[in-house]
C-alpha cells in the first residue's frame, strides 16, 4: 500500500519493498513538517513483528533539529524492536548533520534504495 502526504514543499510516501517498509521523503524537514514523517513512521513502525525500515532522504535538502529528533525516535524504535533501519542519503545536508552531531556512529547508511534494500536482503 503507497501512502502519500503531500503539501507544496514536502511529501512523505511509504510501501514495502520485500522484508522492508520504505519511507521517502522530499522537500525541506522542518519543525512544521516533521509531525507528518514522524506519524508515518510511527504508522509503519506499530504493524506487528520485526521492523526493517528503509528511510529515503536523498530528497532532503534541509533537516532541522526537530527533523533530526524523528530520526533518532525512529532509531531507538526500531532497536527496541530489535529491528534494522537504514537511512539512504546523498552527499549533502543530511550527511553532514549527522556528522558533525557524531550520530553517523549509530545510523546504517546507504547511497541508493538499491544498496539498502541488497543490504536488507
Amino acid at each position: 500500500m503507497t501512502v502519500v502526504l503531500s503539501n507544496p514543499t514536502f511529501e512523505v510516501e511509504s510501501w514495502h519493498q520485500g522484508p522492508c517498509a520504505v519511507v521517502r521523503a522530499a522537500g525541506e524537514l522542518d519543525m512544521a513538517v516533521a509531525p507528518r514523517l514522524r506519524a508515518e513512521v510511527d504508522r509503519v513502525l506499530d504493524a506487528p513483528g520485526r521492523p526493517c525500515l528503509v528511510m529515503d532522504l536523498t530528497q532532503v535538502p534541509f533537516c532541522d533539529s526537530v527533523g533530526l529528533g524523528v530520526l533518532v525516535n525512529a532509531l531507538a524504535r526500531v532497536r527496541d524492536a530489535q529491528g534494522r533501519l537504514i537511512l539512504v542519503v546523498g552527499p549533502g545536508m543530511i550527511t553532514h548533520l549527522l556528522t558533525i552531531t557524531n550520530l553517523d556512529r549509530y545510523f546504517e547508511t546507504r547511497s541508493s534504495l538499491r544498496e539498502a534494500y541488497e543490504a536488507a536482503a
